[in-house]
């Protein structure tokens, strides 16, 4: 197991299977299938993301660089709590961009979601989780990874 200490922006935890994304996610593209036609597995319809494409984003633990995109993406995120969408929480390598960090923020104040997002994990966060890891969230932004 190896722990990595990072800025909690929506504080919670969880344990959850990791999802790993070494490319920016772009939050619109990737639910666009999702939350317009109602994909019940939650499949990353981003073809531009080659590590997640195709795959279940619904209750992981979702760890990225960055998001990427459309200014839409807080209001994606946002509605994917709503709708009860999103992933166990968001882990970011580098610093949430601010309109990712309200999207996450509204949907942890305005649903009953639990949603912990944490950033500046630091890339050797994403150099070393890999998908299908098991990932523990901790309230104070330390993030446990384990399953090599």
């Amino acid at each position: 197991m190896k722990t990595f200490q990072g800025r909690v922006i929506v504080p919670g935890t969880c344990t959850a299977e990791a999802l790993v994304s070494h490319g920016g996610f772009n939050t619109l593209a990737s639910y666009q299938m999702a939350l317009q036609f109602g994909d019940k597995k939650v499949k990353c319809g981003d073809q531009s993301n080659p590590d997640i494409y195709k795959k279940s984003m619904l209750a992981k633990a979702l760890c990225l660089p960055m998001t990427i995109g459309s200014t839409t993406g807080g209001m994606v995120l946002f509605g994917a709590c709503q709708m009860g969408k999103q992933p166990a929480c968001l882990l970011f390598s580098e610093t949430i961009d601010s309109l990712a960090a309200a999207g996450a923020i509204l949907g942890d104040v305005w649903t009953d979601v639990s949603m912990p997002v944490v950033d500046r994990l630091g890339q050797e966060f994403l150099d070393y989780v890999q998908t299908g890891m098991t990932i523990t969230v901790k309230e104070d932004g330390v993030v446990e990874v384990s399953g090599e």
